[in-house]
């Protein structure tokens, strides 16, 4: 198994996660109000000089739904290339 960590712009939300569920993905843990610096887009910190706030959904996933969750992300990529959308892969030894 491994667990994804996906962060994204909270403007690119109802995207995100409709993708998933068109494609029969629904089980995941969101959190909102989720602040930090990135590449590729501006810092979202939730102040007046950096306003703004991302999103994150943490997936447990079987090893054949790998492919499927980053090709998700890629599109959603191609959707909205200033969400700042990032996929991360950790392994996941076990869910209790």
């Amino acid at each position: 198994m491994k667990m994804f960590f996906i962060v994204y712009s909270r403007a690119a939300d109802w995207d995100v996660i409709e993708t998933f569920k068109k494609a029969g993905v629904s089980e995941y843990t969101k959190m909102e109000e989720v602040h930090g610096v990135g590449t590729d887009t501006e810092p979202k910190l939730g102040t007046h000089i950096w306003p703004g706030a991302n999103n994150a959904l943490f997936m447990a996933v079987s090893d054949e739904k790998v492919s499927l969750i980053t090709n998700l992300i890629r599109e959603v990529k191609i959707k909205h290339p200033r969400s700042g959308i990032k996929g991360f892969i950790l392994p996941m030894e076990e869910c209790v």
